[in-house]
């Protein structure tokens, strides 16, 4: 599994992506795991050292962070990832830049490219492995007006035991 660093929202933004999650789920469209937490996943790799907790922690002060779920988007091929975009903001590139550069030493091999400054599409993922019959219904569902929201915490996400661990409020 990976292990990933991610913001949180703050309760009003998680309850909107939660809403949307159970539109989805209630059309019979395979949504996330009601289980898990709605994030925004800034840097993933296949090991982040625990170690990085400490650097990250000195970001304290760039949260909380306002943002806008915007448009939806769609990820992958042959099985879709539907999202919600982030709408980046020169403070939500400021902060992911941070984040790649402080936690770039702590991660084996390194990080995925899709992740690196330039490269990565800040989004909060609504459903996954959506075949072509699917998808156009399950983006009418997640489709809607922006959604106004904060991110209130950073965590570092251990996809092998399957655990969050709080590094910066959230």
């Amino acid at each position: 599994m990976v292990h990933s660093l991610e913001l949180v929202f703050d309760d009003a933004t998680e309850a909107s992506v939660r809403r949307i999650w159970a539109q989805l789920a209630a059309a019979g469209v395979p949504s996330q795991n009601p289980a898990a937490r709605p994030h925004v996943t800034l840097v993933v790799a296949q090991h982040i050292d625990p170690r990085v907790d400490a650097e990250l922690s000195s970001l304290v002060d760039l949260l909380p962070l306002g943002c806008t779920l915007g448009a939806t988007l769609i990820f992958g091929h042959s099985h879709g990832v539907l999202a919600r975009l982030v709408v980046p903001t020169m403070a939500l590139l400021d902060m992911h830049e941070q984040v790649y550069r402080l936690s770039a030493p702590h991660l084996t091999p390194g990080p995925l490219p899709n992740v690196r400054p330039g490269a990565w599409t800040a989004h909060v993922t609504l459903a996954r492995r959506l075949d072509a019959g699917t998808l156009a219904g399950a983006q009418r569902i997640a489709a809607g007006s922006p959604v106004a929201g904060r991110f209130v915490g950073l965590r570092r996400w251990d996809g092998d035991a399957r655990t969050e661990h709080p590094i910066v409020g959230g």
